[in-house]
């Protein structure tokens, strides 16, 4: 890693069907320098790795035997459960069976917050001070606001949320580990202005801010590069997904349409980090301006490219805008005439 760069990692969450080793191995080969390590698959059980200290130094001496290091982890998926309303077939397919239990949706919201409780310490036992994920919603559904919502339901969600992450974030405190949450659709902070009212339900606690992934912002219209600047005090952490709008028609909108990615009558697609939109060397000069250390984190996704390409492809094309930023204003040597 040179001077001049962040660190660059490669998320996991769409590689959890291979072995951690194999994906540590790939990294490695492509040029990474970590892995932002998802709880699934093989790659972190999170209950094993609080019981068990062995299966943690197991993690680490994978990533040290390929040359890697993590600087976070990834509970998106259990983090997803812990205010979603209803809960269904959909969390059945993604939470570990130790989280779903027997599908009783308050017993699956109790067992997801524990397990977000059991990120924070996993994350300090492993030597990481940042855990990504999602935190769900109750009032999600409600986002079209018809049949119409009266306004102490949406309030109500927000009560729910800050009800159920309060004692999750003080576990986190006293690990002394930071939650990044992803800006995302279906989750309690979707948006700008949902942002600025999850921080406030929650008093604006430091253990909470932001995953910046700009990928569901682009497709909604919001500007994330100004989310860097207005949020600059709360981005914890940074993924790298890429999204591509097509020329619109008339017939497809923001929404979707129910039509399956790579669909070419969608008006929007993820797609790998480089092929898209996103205008990445403004993001990055943004992070660098507000101060930004961290790593940056690709994640993949492409209906259309093939995964193994993409993802080697995309940390030249990240490394390539990650130049060092100048130690004094580039118009000082004028007042040395």
């Amino acid at each position: 890693m040179s001077e001049a760069s962040h660190p660059v990692t490669l998320f996991t969450g769409q590689w959890a069907d291979l072995p951690f080793e194999e994906v540590a191995k790939l990294a490695a080969e492509w040029g990474y320098d970590g892995l932002e390590v998802a709880a699934s698959g093989d790659h972190l059980d999170l209950q094993r790795a609080d019981e068990d200290d062995a299966y943690v130094q197991s993690r680490l001496d994978i990533l040290d035997k390929h040359g890697l290091k993590a600087w976070a982890i990834s509970n998106h998926l259990g983090g997803q459960a812990i205010c979603d309303d209803p809960i269904d077939f959909r969390h059945q397919a993604i939470v570990r069976p130790y989280i779903w239990g027997d599908g009783d949706p308050e017993g699956v919201r109790q067992r997801a917050a524990e397990d977000m409780k059991r990120a924070a310490r996993v994350a300090r036992k492993l030597g990481i001070d940042t855990v990504v994920g999602f935190t769900g919603s109750s009032i999600w559904q409600y986002v079209a606001m018809f049949p119409p919502v009266p306004a102490e339901r949406i309030d109500a969600g927000y009560e729910d949320f800050a009800n159920r992450w309060n004692p999750i974030l003080d576990v986190f405190d006293a690990e002394g580990v930071r939650f990044a949450h992803e800006v995302h659709p279906s989750e309690i902070a979707y948006d700008y202005w949902t942002t600025v009212r999850t921080l406030e339900a929650i008093d604006h606690r430091e253990a909470f801010g932001i995953n910046w992934d700009p990928s569901h912002m682009f497709w909604q219209g919001v500007d994330p590069i100004g989310f860097i600047t207005d949020f600059a005090d709360r981005i914890y952490h940074v993924d790298c997904k890429d999204t591509r709008l097509r020329p619109q028609t008339g017939r497809s909108g923001i929404l979707g349409s129910h039509l399956p990615w790579g669909d070419p009558r969608r008006g929007w697609d993820f797609v790998s980090t480089g092929h898209g939109d996103i205008p990445w060397e403004d993001a990055f000069r943004a992070l660098g301006a507000i101060g930004y250390e961290g790593p940056i984190s690709i994640e993949w996704e492409d209906a259309g490219m093939d995964r193994l390409h993409g993802a080697a492809e995309a940390v030249g094309r990240i490394r390539s805008l990650l130049w060092k930023r100048p130690e004094e204003s580039f118009d000082a040597a004028f007042s040395n005439q």
